[in-house]
């Protein structure tokens, strides 16, 4: 059963992540360009990927920090360092 409220709240939710957060934004550019997901797919996992790290902080009692939620993938840690 799907939840129009949520699911508005969650799409301003992931575009404006999509917008200001550059980590989020490099997992939206991963699901299109190497998933071929179309721009409501990408999003749409970008959203679920959030409530999943909401969850986890809820759940541990931690703050959200970017750098965990959105770790640089290693190929892209290679090139930068070469």
């Amino acid at each position: 059963m799907k939840n129009d409220r949520l699911n508005h709240a969650g799409y301003l939710w992931a575009f404006s992540a999509i917008t200001a957060s550059p980590g989020a934004k490099a997992h939206y550019r991963r699901r299109r360009d190497n998933h071929a997901d179309s721009h409501a797919a990408a999003q749409r996992n970008l959203f679920n990927r959030m409530i999943g790290q909401l969850y986890h902080c809820l759940q541990h009692g931690e703050r959200f920090d970017e750098l965990v939620a959105f770790p640089t993938p290693p190929s892209v840690t290679e090139k930068a360092a070469a």
